[in-house]
């Protein structure tokens, strides 16, 4: 956790994400990602220069076996409240529209319902669990499906709803993360979505790995080249 801890400390300070007496809200999927920011978060805390305050959000997507138990068990020992908001968004995707392609209609609802979830507890701030990787595969989606040079940013703010989202994660390549979720024993639950593994992200995330067993430094290439000022409009 202390290299995933030290990924977070430079997002945070380079892109000057938390400022003083921040609520953020931390959307919590489940998943490694979100359940190792979360713990970075809290751990950050002791030594930032800025105080702030956490909030974390599950979004239960109207699948069956779904058990929050673990998260709400782990957010008490950190001492993190925790709040579960029940949503049908899966069962209306896959059941009631039958979509072939979900993941960006999901995406879209599962946003709205999270920013909605974070301004009723007082939250300006959301605190996204997208790793390195995410943004890398996702340079790669847009370059293959979309012709063009583009990803995420670390900081975005929605003026619509008057929201920040932040991504403290996004020096941090996925392989520290599964690290560190494991070291840790984070209570990691298994995606229910019937087409997990099964996307066009998922190809992207085999070209990376593949990647980077011929480059072992892809991913600090990469960065490097994204953080370039020459490139910097993909992150700004």
């Amino acid at each position: 956790m202390k290299r995933v801890l030290g990924y977070v400390r430079k997002a945070v300070e380079d892109f000057n994400m938390i400022q003083d007496g921040d609520r953020i809200a931390v959307g919590i999927s489940g998943g490694k990602d979100s359940l190792t920011l979360l713990k970075a978060l809290k751990l950050y805390q002791y030594f930032s220069p800025v105080s702030y305050h956490l909030e974390a959000i599950t979004l239960t997507m109207g699948f069956d076996n779904f058990d929050v138990t673990p998260i709400e068990e782990f957010c008490r020992q950190l001492g993190v409240p925790y709040t579960v908001v029940p949503t049908l968004i899966g069962k209306i995707i896959f059941e009631e529209r039958k979509e072939k392609n979900p993941c960006s209609l999901c995406a879209r609802m599962r946003r709205g319902a999270l920013h909605d979830a974070a301004l009723k507890l007082g939250c300006k701030k959301v605190a996204l669990g997208h790793n390195l990787d995410d943004a890398l595969e996702t340079f790669f989606l847009s370059l293959f499906h979309e012709g063009r040079f583009n990803t995420f940013s670390p900081v975005t703010y929605l003026d619509r709803k008057g929201i920040t989202l932040i991504r403290p994660l996004i020096y941090a390549p996925e392989p520290e993360i599964i690290g560190a979720a494991r070291r840790h024993n984070l209570p990691v639950i298994s995606s229910p979505c019937p087409a997990a593994g099964k996307t066009e992200r998922e190809e992207m995330k085999k070209l990376l790995r593949n990647l980077a067993k011929s480059y072992p430094n892809i991913r600090d290439q990469m960065l490097t080249a994204l953080k370039s000022k020459h490139n910097r409009n993909l992150w700004d």
